[in-house]
């Protein structure tokens, strides 16, 4: 059994030359056969003639140069021109005549910046074509035919011009396409980075810190630093976890944080020195999209940044699954003012809210009404009832 995808794959990459050709051999064929005699194209009102061997010559001319019709559409459009209008002085008025179409066509197609070059130089050869013929007819031909002839093989050349400029959108709009999508898929890495490396890295900074002041209590020291090596090899797993992501290679991503993933994340922070108390209330949804993610992330730069700017200070986490969303808040005490250091890029709060956004939700960052620092996400789960 003949397997057609594959036929249509070592086809298509022939060299373009060895393509084309066939369309030249069919027509130069065609024109050979008595059926066609009477089917030639014709300008002018001379009378027929018959075939010579300088009409095989003209047929070679006129369908041949096809073959390079996208390769070198400039000589082809050249070469069946010579032929064509042979044809027409000659009175052959062959079938290939109508190649002068189809290399029209193609130059259209596939010139770019000689496309009107070639058009005035195509109008300049035509009109002492055109009274040559006229005369060699003794006038039975009226002018406006002549006119009609020059108007429609302008037809095609514009409908390769068509093809040309709706190919350059289309190659614009996939340019632009992949652009987006690349920077997408940049922004959302970077966000992923930032989340992972930042609160890891914060919280190792903070615990080495402590770790200074604790040279007096071995055991107590030894403690912060089993913290600090746990707290890196748990970004050593996420930073892998996300490079597998980065491999075209890898399947599709289920943005999901498993269960019990917050409490993790409390306890973590917790090792570092912040007193944190957690309320999860609800059951998360079975099938909640990308709700359960974009929520840990929020509860992850809260705490990232208590450490960072209040540590020490009392934060509560709550999460409270719903039917249709995720409600997270975040407070801490202390100075509202802190928490936007000059030193702070500014990107995990930006980020936060872009991914809230995306979903639908709701997303706040900012002083409390008195001390502190609170931060609230209203993130929609896309389950429906």
């Amino acid at each position: 059994m003949i397997d057609h995808r594959r036929v249509l794959q070592t086809w298509r990459r022939l060299d373009v030359v060895i393509r084309d050709l066939p369309l030249g051999l069919v027509l130069l064929i065609a024109t050979l056969l008595p059926f066609f005699d009477s089917h030639g194209t014709q300008v002018g009102s001379l009378p027929n003639r018959p075939y010579d061997a300088l009409a095989g010559v003209v047929v070679a001319l006129e369908c041949l140069p096809l073959a390079v019709r996208r390769r070198w559409p400039l000589i082809c459009l050249f070469l069946v021109s010579a032929g064509f209008a042979v044809d027409q002085l000659r009175g052959y008025h062959t079938l290939s005549g109508t190649a002068i179409a189809l290399a029209l066509l193609s130059a259209g197609a596939h010139l770019e910046w000689r496309r009107r070059l070639t058009a005035v130089l195509l109008t300049v050869a035509y009109v002492p074509f055109a009274i040559v013929l006229y005369r060699l007819g003794a006038g039975g031909e009226p002018v406006i035919e002549f006119v009609t002839f020059y108007a429609a093989m302008f037809l095609p050349w514009g409908a390769g011009s068509w093809l040309r400029s709706t190919r350059a959108l289309e190659a614009e709009r996939r340019r632009r396409v992949a652009e987006d999508t690349r920077t997408a898929e940049r922004t959302r890495i970077a966000r992923e980075l930032h989340d992972v490396v930042t609160h890891h890295v914060t919280a190792m900074v903070v615990q080495t810190e402590a770790a200074r002041y604790l040279t007096a209590a071995p055991e107590r020291l030894d403690q912060a630093l089993g913290a600090v090596t746990d707290t890196g090899r748990r970004a050593i797993t996420d930073l892998r976890h996300l490079l597998e992501l980065l491999n075209p290679d890898h399947g599709i991503e289920v943005s999901t944080a498993s269960p019990g993933k917050l409490r993790t994340l409390v306890e973590q922070t917790q090792q570092a020195g912040q007193p944190v108390e957690f309320i999860e209330a609800g059951t998360p949804a079975e099938s909640s999209g990308s709700a359960d993610l974009v929520a840990y992330r929020v509860v992850q730069e809260a705490l990232t940044n208590a450490l960072k700017y209040a540590h020490g200070s009392r934060t509560s986490v709550e999460v409270h699954h719903r039917e249709r969303e995720i409600t997270v808040q975040v407070s801490t005490d202390g100075s509202g003012s802190s928490f936007a250091s000059p030193g702070g890029s500014g990107r995990g709060l930006n980020g936060l809210r872009e991914r809230v956004d995306v979903l639908g939700g709701e997303f706040s960052a900012g002083p409390a009404n008195g001390d502190g620092f609170v931060v609230r996400a209203r993130i929609p789960t896309g389950s429906r009832s």
